[in-house]
């Protein structure tokens, strides 16, 4: 079953966040050009610490967001930035559930699935979808976010990224290897340092699936756009599926 993937380097997110926000907000609010939210709310599941929530309520000025997010720690960031916005305050309904474990409205106008698919198996996938289809209108688009290629890959050791808060500096390193031919195992390390001397390392492994569009599109059940990506390299691809 889907578990907490990121309660051990939660602490970090905000730094992964600021850039994953920069890359994605432009292709995630084409994909919702057109979402009706008279239909229902809108799902966001992995909502990690709400950068992205804040790019749907500004797209959809009228909707309604259901924030999932499983993650005790990123979910306390996420509150805390809602209760903090008068805006999201009155809109956003935050919601403590893994993916396959969701309990949703009986209609909903679009659902965001970034960060999330490739850590469900392929069971936990068709109960999602299946749980989707159930609720959306014809034509409504649920936007995926694709990590790690279409096929799974060795990635040797490479530093992600390095911010200086204070007089300490942050390095976060990361790897992979091949499980199988669609699955990678991903190793994170978050390296803290002052001064030349390291005083933390922070160490996360977790399996991802490697999914295409057009594989999400024959078991889900739905027709596939893609969006490409922001065109920075390393970013990753959107598309989006449409019931």
């Amino acid at each position: 079953m889907a578990t907490d993937f990121y309660s051990t380097s939660a602490e970090f997110y905000e730094m992964v966040a600021d850039r994953h926000v920069r890359t994605s907000s432009g292709p995630l609010a084409t994909a919702l050009r057109g979402v009706d939210p008279a239909l229902g709310p809108v799902v966001e599941i992995g909502a990690g610490t709400g950068r992205l929530t804040r790019v749907i309520a500004d797209r959809l000025p009228a909707a309604r967001i259901v924030a999932v997010e499983p993650s005790t720690p990123m979910r306390a960031v996420l509150t805390s930035r809602v209760l903090g916005d008068v805006d999201l305050r009155r809109r956003v309904d935050v919601v403590a559930a893994a993916a396959p474990q969701l309990r949703l409205p009986a209609r909903i106008s679009a659902v965001v699935v970034f960060g999330v698919l490739g850590h469900l198996g392929e069971d936990e996938r068709a109960r999602l979808w299946d749980l989707l289809r159930s609720r959306l209108p014809v034509g409504a688009p649920v936007v995926v976010e694709l990590m790690g290629g279409h096929r799974a890959r060795r990635i040797e050791p490479i530093r992600m990224l390095r911010e200086t808060i204070g007089t300490q500096t942050y390095e976060w390193w990361t790897s992979a290897d091949v499980v199988t031919p669609t699955l990678m195992r991903w190793r994170t390390t978050w390296k803290v340092s002052a001064g030349g001397e390291t005083l933390r390392e922070v160490e996360d492994v977790y399996d991802w699936a490697t999914l295409s569009l057009e594989g999400l599109a024959a078991e889900s059940g739905m027709t596939a756009r893609h969006l490409g990506g922001s065109g920075v390299p390393g970013s990753p691809e959107i598309g989006v599926l449409i019931r």
